[in-house]
């Protein structure tokens, strides 16, 4: 019987907008940009990676490689960029 890897599980997972909403708030609620970054790169990748989304949003993948690295800080229009095609959105709640 063969496992499934944690993060095979996850990228699938990740497909489903809603579950990827959540992942993001989650890591986000932890107030660690770095995980943030790493989290967001997870729910590209599961969407299809960042090639595509770089087709998507019309830019070049190394601009998005570089807004998704450890260093990267996209700004607000950056992050709105790369998660709607993705179906999400940034919100603010009250806590």
């Amino acid at each position: 019987m063969r496992l499934r890897s944690y993060r095979d599980d996850l990228l699938v997972r990740l497909r489903d907008p809603d579950y990827a909403a959540e992942y993001l708030n989650q890591v986000l609620a932890d107030k660690d940009a770095r995980a943030f970054l790493i989290a967001l790169r997870d729910v590209v990748e599961a969407t299809g990676g960042v090639g595509q989304l770089a087709e998507k949003v019309r830019t070049k993948r190394q601009s998005l490689y570089k807004v998704l690295s450890r260093r990267g800080n996209p700004t607000l229009n950056t992050l709105q960029q790369i998660l709607e095609p993705i179906g999400l959105r940034v919100a603010v709640t009250a806590e």
